[in-house]
């Protein structure tokens, strides 16, 4: 049964990119600059808010109170992988009937 890896190290980037490495060995950047300015995202307007992200208590991205992103998305962005592949509860079988 596979799971979503656990978030271990971020890194905020140049250019509102993150460096993500998850405990599986996935590591990548994911580029969140699509966001700035946006709805709560406006905090990121001062960049140097952006760069005080963290791994939250349940392994979320956050930026203090105002912000957290799953970090599960993330890891299915940078590993390629589909949600029924690490999440066996989506999985379907297929049933002759």
């Amino acid at each position: 049964m596979s799971v979503i890896a656990n978030l271990i190290e971020v890194r905020a980037l140049p250019d509102y990119k993150l460096w993500l490495h998850y405990d599986d060995g996935v590591v990548g950047e994911v580029d969140l600059s699509q966001l700035v300015g946006k709805g709560v995202f406006k905090l990121w307007n001062d960049y140097r808010r952006f760069e005080q992200v963290v791994i939250g208590p349940h392994g979320e991205l956050a930026w203090g109170d105002d912000i957290d992103l799953c970090a599960d998305a993330l890891y299915l962005e940078l590993s390629g992988k589909r949600p029924e592949e690490v999440f066996a509860s989506l999985r379907t079988e297929h049933v002759d009937a």
